[in-house]
């Protein structure tokens, strides 16, 4: 960060604009927030468009990180029940084949299906890492060089349950947030349209965006061009239609993007809630179903005695 800062001002003191500076960094520095700042120097009222950015960076920050706090803990928990459920199944369930072998007797049929499980993972553990690694770095590389392939995985992102309503309200919230804060620096609508489509983080939103800022081009007025995509929800068309009507579509926009981020504040808590008790279960069966595999026969042998 440093040596970024010490570029930047070298950049500056040659005679280039802040904003022209900041464009030679795109990997920390995206189009909206130079864009915020080229019209900042440009009205000579950079010091309040600096804060409106680092007010703006702040919500759809605090955003993000809630929802990624929600996904990390299931993920994580998972993740863990999995590698111990295998270390298991490799270490310790050949240990009670061998004494089973001993025994004489038929097995349980659950029994018998653990330990074949234990068998195949033991023959084959590394070839099953090896497709998932594959399987996760194709899938994240389609995603980035594939639009079609993008646009199809956030379409059913949206229609998975619970989560799918969180995302939704966090584009819609994200959107709102955006479009207020290029909107009230004094970005043409067009423009600022264009830059809320790129900081969508959903390719069906993206693509809705730009069909929005197509009608706006045309002439159509921003809330009649937003109910007509039929994706974004009746507050938040309402809200538009007032702020245009009224003069003060950044405060509106405010108001809706404010409202939609508490949406997916409750929604977070309440998923986690939810989330808890049936992670738990999980873990229950998972170990419990593997303890329960490898008592069994020692459980009709005491019975037999």
């Amino acid at each position: 960060m440093r040596d970024l800062v010490f570029q930047i001002r070298d950049d500056v003191a040659s005679g280039g604009s802040f904003a022209n500076a900041l464009r030679k960094h795109p990997r920390y520095f995206d189009d909206l927030f130079c864009s915020l700042v080229d019209s900042g120097e440009t009205a000579g009222a950079l010091e309040t468009m600096l804060d409106r950015v680092a007010t703006y960076k702040e919500k759809t920050e605090k955003l993000k990180a809630k929802i990624k706090k929600a996904m990390t803990y299931p993920i994580a928990v998972m993740v863990v029940a999995i590698v111990v459920t295998a270390i298991l199944l490799i270490k310790v369930v050949p240990v009670f084949a061998e004494t089973f072998s001993s025994f004489g007797a038929d097995l349980p049929a659950f029994t018998l299906f653990v330990l074949g499980l234990s068998e195949s993972l033991q023959a084959s553990w590394m070839y099953i890492l090896v497709i998932i690694g594959v399987s996760l770095y194709a899938f994240k590389e389609a995603r980035f060089r594939s639009a079609k392939f993008a646009y199809m995985v956030d379409k059913y992102m949206l229609k998975i349950p619970i989560v799918g309503n969180i995302i939704y309200h966090a584009v819609v919230a994200r959107f709102a947030r955006t479009l207020a804060t290029t909107f009230a620096a004094g970005v043409p609508i067009v423009d600022a349209l264009e830059s809320v489509a790129g900081a969508a983080g959903n390719a069906l939103y993206r693509d809705a965006i730009l069909r929005v800022r197509d009608d706006v081009t045309t002439g159509v007025q921003l809330q009649q061009a937003i109910r007509s995509r039929k994706m974004f929800p009746v507050l938040l068309q309402q809200l538009a239609a007032i702020g245009e009507e009224s003069g003060a579509l950044d405060e509106m926009l405010e108001k809706a993007a404010t409202h939609y981020e508490e949406l997916v504040d409750n929604a977070v808590d309440n998923l986690t809630s939810l989330l808890e008790p049936m992670i738990m279960s999980v873990l229950g069966v998972l170990v419990g179903g593997l303890l329960i595999a490898m008592y069994l026969p020692i459980f009709q042998l005491g019975n037999v005695v």
